[in-house]
């Protein structure tokens, strides 16, 4: 029944989050965790059907069953993985070094 439906707060930035994951060929960790923490917010929720089927979809696409995705996250979490980590560990500047120049 569409009356009982609810729409969830963050359906909208989820769905573009969504759309991203389903056009992912090879996963990264990042993304892994990312569709990992989207079934657990919407895995039995009552509302945002097609977030939940493109979910399930994404996963048959990737090859994985949700018993491997939580086997797959708790390794990555383990290895310490953080949110944005790999953003923060990027070299920031031009990367040009003066220190390693010879002096004439």
């Amino acid at each position: 029944m569409a009356e009982d439906q609810q729409v969830h707060p963050l359906y909208a930035t989820d769905r573009e989050l969504v759309d991203r994951l389903l056009a992912t060929e090879l996963p990264t960790d990042a993304d892994l965790v990312e569709i990992g923490r989207l079934l657990m917010r919407y895995t039995g929720f009552p509302g945002a059907m097609d977030l939940q089927d493109d979910l399930g979809k994404t996963l048959r696409l990737w090859g994985l069953s949700q018993d491997q995705l939580n086997q797959r996250c708790r390794s990555i979490w383990s290895a310490g993985f953080r949110p944005g980590a790999e953003v923060a560990d990027q070299a920031v500047g031009s990367g040009f070094d003066t220190a390693d120049q010879d002096t004439p």
